[in-house]
Formats: structure tokens, sequence, C-alpha cells
């Protein structure tokens, strides 16, 4: 039955979530420069709440809020440029002892924002922001709120926001370019206000965080699809060659389950990558896979008979190729699923997951990656 299929998805979802980890980002700015606006905006609504969490030290003013492959460090109670001491020792602390930690206990990455249109940024945001360079972290400065005028493939900000940029960058300070990373967060349908900047200031973080994270990262965000399915590529790619090397000898095709264990973990970590949830990603894996039989070789046997040649596969045998292509094949065509039901675009009239047409899509996108296989010489 489909439940063998689900409850070992189930394992390797599990598993999948703990080996990616967990993306830190501490947030800093005054009070009421939209902070939390971004956050949401970024990661998801009510992901700013999580930044009040637990104290990161005995005693600190510094609060970790985590879910799942996200924390968030943020300050509790203190003002930038009016807390300084306590904060920056609070986070020389916190720095210090997490370098002892597993790296998804480390920070990875610090935004520093700063609302443009309010038309100063002080000495004292400029020497914060060179002493968390001095702790070793990487410093992105984000300027929130900024109007600005779309024309095309053109952007021009507002004549304020432009001017406060040029004064920070006479600064010399140690942040990502020696630049500002412009946002706005939230569309204002009043005003005609667009969202824009945050895939940007997205690829700025990829680019300071360390590798071992960006899975976590891009699992996390939500505005830079193109970076999720590069991690799924980067899935698709392990598991196809862990495929070519379990036929490196090639295997009788009744042997065909031994490759589904490494099919199963790709599937689970891509879903994760796109943030499924468990029991919708197992449905969804059944349902692309037609996976309703005993055993793992169910698997195997429906999606070979959608490849031309599939009757000589049968009855031989399955080599390195033929198993690295298939799970590649399979790869994609589960990405392709997983991006279309994020993007709402399976599910029926009644807003329930369209099995029948998720099911199409897969076997779809599936045909279209295998070409022709023959039976191994």
């Amino acid at each position: 039955m489909a439940q063998w299929f689900i409850d070992s998805f189930r394992t390797e979802f599990d598993r999948q979530a703990k080996s990616i980890g967990r993306f830190n980002l501490a947030i800093f700015g005054k009070t009421g420069v939209g902070k939390s606006t971004l956050l949401n905006a970024v990661f998801g609504e009510n992901v700013a709440p999580t930044g009040i969490g637990e104290p990161v030290t005995k005693g600190s003013h510094l609060y970790l809020g985590h879910r799942g492959t996200l924390g968030i460090v943020d300050t509790q109670g203190l003002e930038v440029g009016k807390d300084d001491k306590v904060l920056l020792s609070d986070l020389d602390k916190m720095v210090k002892e997490s370098r002892k930690r597993p790296l998804s206990e480390q920070v990875h990455a610090t935004w520093y924002c700063v609302r443009p249109m309010d038309r100063r940024f002080e000495e004292s945001e400029a020497e914060f922001i060179r002493r968390i360079d001095k702790l070793g972290l990487p410093v992105i400065m984000v300027f929130t709120q900024v109007p600005a005028r779309i024309e095309g493939e053109s952007i021009h900000y507002h004549p304020d926001a432009v001017a406060l940029a040029r004064h920070v960058e006479t600064l010399g300070l140690p942040i990502l370019g020696g630049r500002l990373f412009m946002t706005n967060a939230v569309r204002d349908e009043f005003n005609g206000q667009s969202v824009h900047g945050l895939i940007e200031l997205m690829q700025a973080t990829f680019h300071v965080a360390p590798e071992a994270v960006h899975a976590a990262l891009a699992a996390s965000q939500q505005v830079d699809l193109g970076a999720k399915a590069r991690e799924a590529g980067k899935a698709i790619a392990t598991a196809s060659a862990a495929s070519a090397a379990a036929a490196a000898s090639p295997i009788p095709f009744s042997d065909a389950a031994m490759l589904v264990p490494i099919q199963l973990a790709m599937m689970a970590r891509i879903a994760q990558i796109y943030q499924l949830k468990l029991e919708r990603a197992a449905m969804l894996a059944v349902a692309s896979t037609s996976a309703a039989t005993v055993g793992g070789r169910a698997v195997f046997t429906n999606l070979i008979k959608l490849i031309p040649g599939a009757g000589t596969v049968a009855g031989g045998a399955i080599s390195a190729g033929i198993a690295s292509t298939f799970t590649f094949a399979m790869g994609q065509a589960w990405t392709t699923v997983c991006q279309q039901l994020v993007a709402g675009r399976l599910k029926g009239f009644d807003g329930v997951m369209d099995a029948e047409a998720v099911q199409d899509l897969f076997n779809t996108e599936f045909k279209k990656r295998v070409p022709g296989i023959r039976k191994q010489d």
C-alpha cells in the first residue's frame, strides 16, 4: 500500500530537516525602521515574533527565536544609539560562545536597517556597525521603506534616499560592497509603491553566509525562487551521482528497489527546500510517483513504463547511466511539482490538491527529461 511509501518518506523528511540545519540572522536598527515588516516579507508572515525567544546567553538582552530552518537574533527593550554598550557586550559574548558550537548555532549574517526617509544616520550607528564588523560578523546595510518609481527595467529611488546613501558611502563603513541595499517590503496601493530590492538583499545574504547553510537560507526565504531551484538542483545532482554509484555494476531490474532510498532522500530534501508540510509533501510524492503498491520497486516500475524502450529495460539490467538519468529526471519533475504547488497552481475548484493534475504534471515533466533508454549490453 501507499502507506509504506508515506512512512519511508516521513522518515527521510525528518532526517533531511536535521541535515539542512538552520540559518541565523542578526538584525539591528533603531526602533521603527521597519525590521519586522522586512523580516515578514522575506521569510513569511509572523516570522518577526520569533525574535522574542530565549536569551542567547544568561542575562542577555539579545534573543534568539527560531522556526525550522530560520533563526532570528533581535533585541528586546534596548535601542541602538542609546544602549550600545550593553548590546555590544551581549553580542560579543554571544559570538564567542556560539563559535564553540555547531555551525547551525552561530550567527551567519547581520542586517543593519535604516529608514532613509527619516533623513539621518548618526555617528553612533556608524560606530555600532564598526564594532559588529570587529566581532567578525558580516554586515549588510539595508535601507527600508524606500519610495521608488519603476519604469520597465529601470528604478528611480527617492532623492532623499539617494542623498543619504551617498553620505553613508563616504564614511567607508565595513559593509558588504561598501553599498546600501534599497528595499521596500510591502506594496502600498494608496501611493502606488511596489515591492523592490528583496531579491538583491537575499543575493547579498547568500554571498556572506557560509555555503553549508545555503540550503537552510534557501528554504527559509520566500522571495528568491531561483535560490530554491539552485539548492534543489544540488540535491538532484547528489542523488544522481549516488544512483550511478549504486548501479556501477549493472543491477537486475528486479533489484531496482535499491535506488528508491536515494530518490526518497532527494524528494524529501527538495520538499524541505520548498517548505512543504510533511503530510502534504508525502501525499504529493505518492500522487506524483503512483507509489500505491507494496515495496519500493513499485516506484521504479510505475515510472519506467513512461520511458521509450521500457520493455527492454524491464527485461534486462539497469546500468549506472540509466540509474543516474532516471533519478535526474525524477528530481527535475518533482521540483516542478513543488514549484507549481507553492505557486497555488495544483488545486481543484474546492481548493484541495488535485492529485490527477499532480500526476499528469509529474509524468509530463519526467518524460521530457528522459531520452530513450535501452537494455544494458
